[in-house]
């Protein structure tokens, strides 16, 4: 497979989507940072002095979703017509996390799957911003695509570990 976004020489450059034919595009992306026990029920008590926690990480992850043309060099500027975001607390096996779940839509030429997966790295970050005063060993990941359609290279769905 051609890595598509360097030309005949090896320089970056960002795609010519324009003779792509418009589809409806969604991408779903997840992750989550570890939490101590401490940070945890913070969260659930709604006692961390920044404020509510899920409720500013989910504001921040469509912002970010938002920016991702911004952030991303060889990313298009895309109008999005749908990011919801939805932020949890979770245990898994002996271990806290905050898990933050994107779902990115759009009708266009390209996809969304880096807007869904900048969404949950910004939601991420903003968790650790918010907290790192009680902890600092927070630890962000894994971070992945969970499923994406629309386009030439058609419906991907992760498969299960």
């Amino acid at each position: 497979m051609d890595l598509t976004h360097f030309d005949d020489k090896g320089n970056a450059w960002m795609v010519d989507v324009s003779q792509k034919e418009y589809t409806d595009r969604i991408a779903i992306a997840e992750g989550f940072i570890s939490i101590n026990d401490r940070i945890y029920e913070r969260i659930v008590e709604g006692t961390m002095k920044k404020g509510d926690v899920l409720s500013v990480a989910q504001l921040a992850a469509i912002m970010g979703a938002k920016q991702t043309s911004h952030l991303i060099p060889l990313c298009h500027p895309l109008m999005l017509t749908k990011v919801e975001v939805q932020c949890s607390l979770v245990e898994v096996e002996t271990s806290k996390a905050v898990k933050i779940r994107a779902t990115v839509k759009t009708t266009g030429q390209t996809g969304v799957e880096m807007e869904a997966l900048t969404a949950v790295q910004i939601g991420l970050l903003t968790v650790y911003d918010m907290c790192k005063a009680i902890d600092k060993s927070m630890v962000i990941g894994p971070t992945y695509l969970v499923e994406k359609d629309g386009g030439k290279s058609g419906h991907f769905v992760r498969p299960l570990e």
